[in-house]
């Protein structure tokens, strides 16, 4: 029933916001441009796209990704029929944009965070989806929707990102085979990848390097942790992309590590932690500071500087 809601809401709206989550990565926008042209090959409608923080350069070969307008020249005053967030686990991960989404007359929650709530009037949630460009693709499947070329590259990079490049244990045989009939739409695996993976600058090389080099392990080696200074950026010449994506996996990699963390300064007293596991279960963790995510990987931001942030989550650990 609540994917037929989601097709009668498109049907009967007149203007749509399609919303990306803060500081995004591939699943959020791949998810959100999907949306758009699925929107305006099935339905003849266009949608408004809105971006929340800086657009990672990576992602800038995203199709349409470049007609997304970012929340500072949207018309906050605006009241949409329909506003659709798209991996956005919590409403407060929408920023400015939850005002927009508060006063719209319909609202859509598509995602695959176990830790969401199902804030809108329609929550579609798969907490065993690989992605949350996985729950659209099936959206897609159900409700028989034409799915373009770029459409199919923005689901295939969404769900290639949150997999870690089919690396990670949210990658099922369900993934697989949606990822395989993507390529059969005309999506090339191999340039999306040099896309994702291969086109990093070399200061964001250097800079992973060194706080990959200054990290510190405790408990046997079993926790992996690296802290991210303001300075730090500025020394390695950060241009407003997210140096850090990837950094917590590295940590992960390493043969002994169970539970590997990054804490980055925000601000005076805000740190940003980022957190991957092998076993435990570290959204848990993330949801004592309001945070959240999935089992194996979540995040949080913590109202305290980050070395305070770092024996916060050391304590909670521990428990």
């Amino acid at each position: 029933m609540t994917i037929e809601q989601l097709d009668f809401s498109i049907k009967n709206s007149k203007n749509i916001l399609l919303v990306s989550h803060i500081n995004p990565d591939g699943d959020t926008l791949g998810s959100m441009c999907a949306m758009h042209n699925l929107i305006l090959d099935n339905y003849k409608k266009k949608s408004d796209m809105v971006i929340v923080s800086k657009l990672p350069s990576v992602y800038e070969f995203l199709p349409d990704i470049m007609s997304a307008k970012y929340i500072e020249d949207v018309d906050l005053s605006r009241e949409y029929d329909l506003v659709i967030n798209l991996d956005v686990a919590s409403e407060d991960r929408c920023a400015n944009a939850k005002v927009l989404f508060d006063k719209a007359k319909n609202t859509v929650n598509i995602d695959h965070h176990e830790t969401n709530n199902s804030y809108a009037n329609i929550n579609i949630i798969k907490a065993d989806a690989s992605a949350t460009g996985e729950v659209i693709f099936e959206i897609a499947q159900d409700l028989n929707w034409k799915i373009n070329k770029n459409s199919a590259i923005c689901l295939y990079t969404a769900i290639l990102t949150d997999t870690g490049g089919f690396r990670f244990s949210n990658t099922t045989e369900k993934t697989m085979q949606y990822a395989g009939k993507l390529i059969s739409y005309g999506v090339n695996p191999a340039d999306i990848f040099q896309k994702c993976y291969e086109s990093q600058s070399k200061d964001m090389v250097l800079f992973q390097s060194y706080c990959v080099n200054k990290a510190k392990f405790i408990n046997n080696d079993e926790i992996a942790y690296t802290v991210v200074y303001k300075k730090d950026l500025e020394k390695f010449n950060y241009n407003g992309d997210d140096f850090t994506d990837g950094l917590t996996e590295k940590l992960r990699a390493i043969k002994s590590t169970k539970v590997a963390f990054v804490v980055k300064e925000l601000s005076q007293n805000l740190s940003k932690v980022s957190m991957r596991s092998r076993q435990k279960d570290i959204a848990k963790v993330c949801c004592t500071f309001g945070g959240g995510g999935h089992k194996l990987a979540a995040g949080a931001v913590i109202k305290a500087d980050v070395d305070s942030a770092v024996r916060m989550i050391l304590k909670e650990l521990k428990k």
